[in-house]
Formats: structure tokens, sequence, C-alpha cells
């Protein structure tokens, strides 16, 4: 069963960001799980969960790989009620292209922190940006035969080693 690229996307999304968690001062992110509504009486999908740093509180995560657009003020407006209605110390939205202005703006009053990913990333092949810092991961395959094709070259006098 061939897997959809948005599910690859939360993959890498949970993946990296486990990796990288002291960076979000969480102890660990989660995966897929549901969060009870303490008000609404709801249950919630959640993309991940991070679970702070020697605490029980947490943090939504969601995976937004819209590849066409911005994330709007409405999807933003809609995740902080969920933060509110779970009792979640804030967010993390995980998205390939900057929030528009109003979304933006609700992000930064209601604790949401917004992390590029771009569209196509992996576990190992990924460009993330979070506030003023990119972070790149990167793999290829090295092919190995019975005569190597390397040399080395001595800087002073340009001869081979």
């Amino acid at each position: 069963m061939t897997r959809q690229r948005w599910e690859s996307y939360e993959d890498a999304a949970e993946y990296i960001l486990n990796q990288m968690a002291s960076k979000f001062d969480l102890e660990r992110v989660e995966g897929k799980q549901k969060v009870p509504g303490l008000w609404s009486g709801t249950e919630y999908a959640i993309e991940g969960k991070g679970v702070l740093e020697g605490r029980e509180e947490f943090i939504i995560i969601e995976c937004r790989r819209y590849t066409k657009s911005r994330l709007k003020q409405e999807h933003i407006a809609a995740l902080a009620y969920r933060i509110k209605d779970t009792g979640a110390k804030g967010g993390i939205v995980v998205t390939p292209y900057p929030l528009q202005k109003g979304a933006a703006k609700i992000a930064k009053a209601e604790n949401i922190k917004i992390v590029q990913l771009t569209q196509d990333s992996t576990r190992k092949n990924y460009l993330l940006k979070f506030l003023d810092e990119l972070f790149l991961g990167i793999t290829d395959e090295v092919g190995m035969s019975d005569k190597p094709a390397v040399e080395i070259q001595n800087a002073d006098s340009g001869e081979g080693i």
C-alpha cells in the first residue's frame, strides 16, 4: 500500500521534531492520537503531541502540507480553540510556507510556533526553518567498487598522495 504524501509529511515532521525536541522545550514528541475537549466534550484527532520537559503539560502539533497556499487566519484560529479546549499550553504548526498575515498574528497571540518544513521532506532528507535557524537533513547513496577512484591532493605541492 502506497502512502499518501501528507502521511509521509506527518511521519517526517513527527520524527524530525522528536529528534529536535529540546529546541522546542519538549521532552519528546508523540504521534497521532486523540485528546479530549475539556469544555466541549468532543474529542480531537491530532497529528502530534509535544510533551513539555519535566511536566505533564503538552502542546498540540498540527501538520498542514498545503502546497499551493499559505495557512489562513481561520486555520490558526481553529487550532487556537483546540488548544484552549484541551488544556494544551500551546501549539506547533508544521507547514511548507509562512502563514498569511492574520494567521501569523493569531499564532503569536496564542503561543503557536511555526515550523516550515519543505513539502517533500522525509525523515532523512529535509529542510526545516524555525525562528531564524535552518536545519538540513541530507542523505546520498555511495557505491563501492574493487578499485578506489579517490585521489587526495597535497595542497602545498599539488602532487597526489
